[in-house]
């Protein structure tokens, strides 16, 4: 942010662990898929030196070489650390995958930063979902920083853009997003863009030409004064504007100069306090060049300007039964307290655990209490064991350079712990602690599976349990009703994502299959039925008769059985086995195989024989006089019915509202909330959403967002019952 000169650090630049929570920053890169942030860290890395000029670390690979799946893909998708070094400051830089289907990973980037870069890119500008983590950002007051990248496009526009993210990001106050510097252009290429060869400062008002490869600090030359004047007078006023000397706006109004020491001591605060938003430029190095143009400037940034960990608010500390408990968060000598931001697995090492501690000393070898927050409707294990972890490092592309110990307020993963899961806490086993949890997205797209052959049925329990223990944002499900295994995603991407990971990691092969919900059956009128079982073939036979009426009930009943025999006719210690029948054959189903609800069963009359009538006899007596009153009868096929509630933009609530009504789906209400976003309430059956997490995603261009609980089973419109007879017909 200053005029100071730079040179290339050499290995100088590789991070190992932090000496003071001081000299530790903790920045996560958010933008959308595409914007150019994988490309910035590696850029950030070569100016740091931890990489060569070919983008490789000195043991081998690369920087970026975080998953093969990755390389295939082309796109992130997965939180990847890269820790660098810059005039002394560790530097955490958490590269978070830009498509929505990775929120998680993002969540996870954001709890673990104490800061945020956020990447624009100067082609594509600012989508909806990056203005909606702007706005999550601001809601707990975190530091951000815009950063716009692909300055080499040919609509490039680097004060339209500025402008663009001050309407987008600004709010109620576009003065607080403002550049630090302009870029400056050179001769135009033979299509008329000229490319940006440097930056001029607005503060220091120098000029910065990175042209030759290198950072090459001058005076700027009497064409760049005006216009670095008129921006400079208005990054003094936004500055000003957010200081904490409320005489300065006024002297600086009165005439008085105010110099640049005091200007960028205040620009420093104000971010750091995360009520100022500089934006700045940043492009990769040319092909020998050491230093991307920008990129010292943004170092420069996060070190002077972005919080340390001691800034940050601490997260809500409990003891494992829920007591309040206060820490001086951030202190190395206070009591362990650190947090599984990220699960892993190593066809080598095994389980690999990416930790932020934000107290105490975590150290190589030492034993640790785990305590999870217990999800298990999602699939993860409860628990609340002591572990002794494996060895700790810092990664850097595939490599792990160890370390000894890792201090409050730094990042590092730790290898072998068995049981402890994303968003698990570590803390002394002598002091257990549980930190509260972040907030993650409920997975809403099901994708049903089953093993491909025997060998997959044997490893597919094992496999799975350990793709959601790395993976809190997906849900294991066992289907009682339909015995379908169901892994719940946050969309199409992140689905292939997983069975990838279960082929290639885990060794299991599984097909897809159609996801079925949960139907139901019911009678749509009073029908009887008899149920005769009459067996003799010499010895002890079977005998058992009994006729019974069948009336339906209320939705939400459930079974009842009513007891009306008279005179015996079904001794009293044969009553409960027809009960037993009839209530095992309605949890098989009457008609298409579908648990039945929501009838009265009223047992009128029977016979018994003094020899041959037995429990099992009346039994399987009850449950054919439930399917001859079926037989006679007309069956209704339920559906279950979800409340959905959807967060959309007001541009788009015409068109969700006309898609849920195609879905067969009830609106009972409008809401208008903050941000021009209406919520959506309405009623829709189950069948018709199991893609909504996909179509919801496309209608609004990924703004808006949605959760589902079930509501109940109702009656399925006769054509739609028709239409899924046909198709299992089909299928069978």
């Amino acid at each position: 942010m200053g005029d100071k000169t730079h040179t290339h650090p050499g290995a100088a630049g590789r991070a190992t662990a932090a000496d003071h929570p001081a000299s530790v920053r903790n920045v996560v890169l958010v933008g959308h898929s595409g914007s150019g942030k994988t490309t910035l860290v590696e850029a950030l890395a070569l100016t740091t030196g931890a990489v060569n000029r070919a983008g490789r670390v000195e043991d081998g690979g690369c920087v970026s070489d975080y998953d093969d799946m990755e390389h295939r893909q082309q796109r992130s998708v997965q939180l990847s650390l890269v820790p660098v070094e810059w005039d002394g400051i560790k530097i955490n830089l958490l590269d978070t995958p830009g498509y929505a289907d990775f929120v998680g990973e993002l969540r996870a980037g954001l709890r673990a930063a104490d800061a945020a870069l956020f990447v624009v890119s100067a082609s594509d500008g600012v989508d909806g979902a990056t203005r909606m983590v702007w706005e999550e950002c601001a809601a707990v007051g975190m530091p951000r920083a815009i950063v716009i990248t692909h300055l080499e496009a040919a609509r490039a526009d680097f004060e339209e853009m500025t402008r663009t993210c001050a309407e987008a990001f600004g709010g109620d106050d576009p003065d607080a997003v403002l550049p630090l510097y302009l870029p400056l252009h050179g001769p135009p290429a033979p299509d008329g863009h000229a490319p940006v060869t440097g930056l001029v400062g607005l503060l220091s008002r120098k000029l910065f030409d990175y042209a030759s490869g290198e950072r090459v600090a001058s005076e700027p030359g009497e064409a760049e004064l005006p216009q670095l004047d008129e921006a400079r007078s208005l990054l003094i006023e936004g500055i000003i504007s957010e200081s904490e000397d409320e005489t300065l706006m006024e002297r600086y109004l009165g005439g008085e100069q105010v110099d640049v020491k005091t200007l960028v001591e205040d620009l420093e605060r104000a971010v750091a306090r995360g009520v100022f938003f500089p934006v700045l430029a940043a492009a990769p190095a040319a092909d020998g060049a050491r230093q991307g143009l920008g990129t010292v400037e943004l170092l420069e940034l996060i070190t002077r300007g972005f919080p340390t960990p001691l800034e940050r608010a601490a997260p809500r500390v409990t003891t494992p039964e829920g007591a309040g408990r206060e820490l001086r968060m951030c202190d190395p000598e206070e009591s362990l307290v650190a947090e599984v931001v990220k699960t892993s697995s190593d066809p080598y090492v095994g389980r690999i655990s990416m930790v932020r501690v934000f107290s105490g000393t975590l150290r190589a070898d030492q034993t640790v209490h785990v305590s999870g927050h217990g999800m298990t409707d999602r699939g993860h294990e409860d628990h609340d064991v002591d572990e002794r972890i494996g060895a700790l490092s810092t990664p850097f592309g595939k490599q792990q350079r160890p370390v000894t110990h890792v201090i409050a307020g730094d990042l590092a993963c730790v290898a072998k712990l068995t049981r402890a899961e994303t968003g698990d806490t570590l803390s002394a086993k002598e002091d257990p602690l549980l930190m509260a949890p972040w907030e993650m997205p409920d997975p809403l797209l099901p994708l049903a599976i089953e093993a491909h052959s025997k060998p997959d049925e044997d490893k597919l329990s094992q496999g799975l349990a350990r793709l959601v223990a790395e993976d809190p944002t997906m849900r294991l499900e066992h289907n009682q009703d339909t015995h379908q295994v169901v892994l719940w995603c946050l969309g199409e991407a992140h689905a292939d994502v997983a069975l990838e990971r279960l082929r290639s990691r885990y060794g299991v092969q599984v097909d897809v299959v159609p996801h079925r919900v949960s139907l139901r059956e019911t009678f749509g009128g009073r029908a009887a039925g008899r149920g005769r079982h009459v067996k003799q073939s010499g010895g002890h036979g079977q005998y058992a008769i009994c006729e019974i009426e069948v009336e339906p009930l209320p939705g939400g009943s459930g079974i009842e059985f009513v007891d009306k025999v008279v005179g015996g006719a079904v001794p009293r210690q044969f009553i409960p086995s027809v009960e037993k029948g009839v209530r095992a054959q309605a949890a098989k189903g009457v008609a298409a195989g579908h648990p039945l609800i929501d009838v009265r069963v009223t047992l009128l009359d029977g016979k018994a024989h003094s020899v041959d009538s037995s429990d099992a006899a009346f039994q399987t007596a009850g449950a054919l006089a439930l399917r001859e009153a079926a037989a006679d009868a007309k069956i209704h096929l339920l559906e279950p019915v979800a409340e959905v509630s959807a967060l959309v933009g007001d541009d788009y609530v015409g068109a969700v509202m006309s898609d849920l009504s195609g879905r067969r789906g009830k609106v009972l209400g409008t809401e208008q909330t903050s941000g021009g976003r209406t919520l959506i309430r309405a009623e829709v059956p189950e069948i018709e959403i199991g893609r909504y997490a996909v179509d919801l995603r496309s209608l609004s261009h990924g703004t808006a967002r949605f959760d589902r609980r079930y509501a109940r089973h109702e009656p399925m419109p006769a054509q739609v019952a028709d239409r899924l007879r046909e198709e299992v017909r089909a299928a069978s």
